[in-house]
């Protein structure tokens, strides 16, 4: 009986150590992505919108029941919150370092990816940013860093030649909002209304109020015929409103964070007419769009905020070269994430020699009855 007791025991340890270590391959087959982005404050509709884009590219991959060199492997999504602050993000690029992640997809804008870039460098992590904008993020000489929309500095070019081509304007006020992204974008716009011949007014700089009175009374003085916002949607919005409270006869353009359902709920009627160019196409226009849409929908009972596809696609290109190298070793995967080939939803996916998107996109939008609606396309492949 003793030694019937024995064999028992044994098996029964047999067994649990067994069921131990599956466990512990189990926990070796799982590969973390980061997601950096303002999960909290003023931008937290922005951040949550991106997150929820990621973990559907992560839910995707894993119900390909994925390999990599020949190993099965379960993706998991690891988020934090940087609150859009420069300085946090520094932290939060070392938090999600220091928990074993093979690539970041973030962070939201210029100001936070630009800090954030160098911690990644040095642990020879990818960072694919699906929205920062700033041309100067990728100009830091980093082999790390990547983005999947355009730059301002293309971005600002498009904007100044629609406000010439299109608008016709002749005498143009433009305000930035003194951050990396909106005076960079302001900047690059400048330099292609000079270029066409038009005569830039006024140049005035405000950070972060929401009245716009001080600076719209000079503005108003140099009687524009167009005012250009470098800045987000929170501060466009009421920006619109005191452009019609005060009188001016002007239409508002901005570029890249103008285009979303908080614009207009601020603005209310007063948005209708704005202007804005945002890097890429409309959902509806993207080659993979309209099914990601009803996805996201499905899932999270709301639509999209703004930029979840291009987190979807930023997942989707570094699990791509994950899986195309057959490994999460940097030195492995960067090389082929580099040189990649992806037909993504927002569309096809290659980066430049800076890591930025080639043939870049971007749509021309007008509030009207309300709603964006696009009214443009320029860049692109043919």
């Amino acid at each position: 009986m003793q030694f019937t007791a024995l064999i028992k025991h044994a098996a029964l340890t047999g067994l649990v150590l067994s069921s131990l270590a599956a466990a512990v391959a189990q926990a070796d087959q799982q590969v973390l992505i980061g997601l950096a982005g303002p999960l909290t404050g003023p931008s937290a509709r922005i951040g949550k919108d991106l997150e929820n884009g990621a973990q559907l590219a992560i839910d995707a991959a894993n119900a390909r029941h994925p390999t990599i060199g020949g190993e099965a492997v379960t993706y998991k999504l690891v988020s934090e919150d940087d609150q859009s602050d420069p300085r946090a993000a520094v932290t939060v690029a070392q938090r999600l370092v220091d928990a074993g992640v093979v690539g970041v997809v973030g962070h939201w804008n210029t100001g936070t990816s630009i800090p954030a870039a160098r911690v990644y460098h040095d642990a020879g992590v990818a960072q694919v940013a699906p929205v920062a904008t700033g041309h100067a993020y990728t100009q830091q000489g980093f082999d790390t860093s990547f983005r999947i929309m355009g730059h301002d500095d293309d971005g600002g070019q498009v904007a100044g030649k629609y406000a010439l081509q299109t608008l016709k304007a002749k005498r143009i006020a433009v305000i930035d909002d003194r951050t990396a992204f909106g005076q960079g974008l302001a900047d690059q716009f400048v330099k292609s209304i000079e270029a066409g011949g038009a005569a830039v007014v006024s140049r005035e700089y405000d950070d972060k109020t929401v009245d716009f009175s001080a600076v719209l009374t000079n503005v108003r003085s140099k009687n524009p015929d167009l005012i250009f916002f470098g800045g987000v949607d929170a501060q466009a919005a009421p920006l619109a409103r005191r452009i019609k409270q005060l009188g001016i006869k002007a239409t508002l353009m901005g570029a890249g964070g103008f285009v979303s359902q908080t614009f207009l709920t601020l603005a209310q009627k007063e948005g209708e007419g704005v202007t804005a160019l945002e890097p890429g196409l409309a959902v509806e226009q993207m080659p993979g769009g309209k099914a990601f849409e009803q996805a996201y929908v499905d899932r999270y009972k709301t639509h999209i905020e703004l930029h979840a596809p291009f987190a979807y696609d930023g997942v989707g290109v570094l699990i791509a070269a994950l899986e195309k190298a057959g490994s999460t070793d940097p030195q492995k995967y960067l090389p082929v994430l580099r040189n990649i080939d992806y037909q993504g939803v927002t569309g096809p996916i290659a980066f430049d020699a800076e890591g930025n998107l080639k043939n870049p996109t971007f749509t021309v939008y007008q509030v009207k009855a309300d709603k964006w609606v696009p009214v443009s396309v320029a860049g692109g492949k043919p």
